[in-house]
């Protein structure tokens, strides 16, 4: 009955992610096969929380968010929850021996969403570091697979990826972000005067996080590295289409890589993995 109730849970965090996010579903079917289902409950957990604080505005979400963290750290004492994300997600952080510091960190930047609309460079780090990078080094606990060793060595390159996922994400959703939320998460950036060197400076950190974070994939085991490798080349895709769109147009729509772009760029890394060329 455990194993059935445990099963149907990490199903049920599969299909948030395959509604959510083809891009991120493609990229953990790239994976090992054990390694898809402890992701598919990070990304469900993550998911929930983000959703949380992003639409649901016709109710408190501050009191939903309460709710959230206190259910989340019932289910990682008791080791059980009646709620399919957070029994999939304690579930993994048990399995991988999670640090709890990087759930505490999560949490906290989804409650900044709460409240704030502008930030200073060092609310700003706090928030990428909590919204992106403490979920990439949770991936890594699990890719790593109990080897203390790797995981130290490969920290930074994880955080960086996360980093540069999360700044591309900003600079994709800047419209929602901007007209819908009245955020802007970028440090002394007016989006009502967004110039084409605003936009340069922040590219160019973006290719710094890209250049480290390629230089830990790289370095990550077989079972792991072609499904990283997958969100990567998808977001460095992404992340062309923006450099090479105007400033005055990403405020104005969402910039999308094209489905048949993602299938090509699947294949192609398959094909690399299998040759291990990546």
């Amino acid at each position: 009955m455990h194993d059935l109730y445990t099963r149907t849970n990490l199903e049920c965090s599969r299909l948030i992610t395959q509604n959510y996010s083809t891009s991120f579903t493609l990229g953990i079917k790239t994976l090992h096969k054990q390694l898809r289902l402890p992701i598919y409950a990070i990304y469900g957990f993550v998911r929930y929380a983000d959703e949380i604080v992003d639409t649901f505005h016709d109710f408190d979400r501050q009191e939903l968010l309460d709710r959230f963290k206190k259910d989340t750290y019932l289910a990682l004492e008791e080791k059980i929850s009646l709620n399919p994300v957070l029994h999939s997600f304690q579930l993994i952080v048990h399995e991988y021996d999670i640090d709890r510091k990087l759930i505490d960190a999560f949490l906290k930047s989804m409650e900044m969403d709460l409240t704030k609309e502008t930030y200073t460079l060092s609310q700003y780090q706090e928030y990428i570091y909590g919204s992106a990078e403490v979920v990439g080094l949770m991936c890594l606990h699990v890719f790593c697979e109990g080897d203390k060793q790797l995981y130290e060595h490969l920290k930074e390159p994880a955080k960086r990826l996360g980093a540069a996922f999360q700044k591309v994400n900003f600079l994709r959703d800047i419209k929602s972000d901007f007209d819908e939320r009245g955020r802007v998460y970028f440090p002394k950036v007016d989006f009502n005067a967004f110039t084409r060197e605003d936009k340069k400076q922040i590219e160019e950190d973006i290719q710094l996080d890209f250049k480290v974070a390629l230089e830990g994939i790289r370095k990550l085991p077989h079972s792991s590295r072609g499904g990283v490798y997958l969100a990567y080349v998808y977001y460095t895709k992404l992340f062309e289409k923006i450099q090479h769109t105007s400033p005055r147009k990403i405020l104005q729509e969402r910039i999308r890589v094209p489905d048949a772009i993602k299938l090509m760029l699947l294949t192609k890394t398959l094909v690399l993995s299998r040759l291990n060329a990546i």
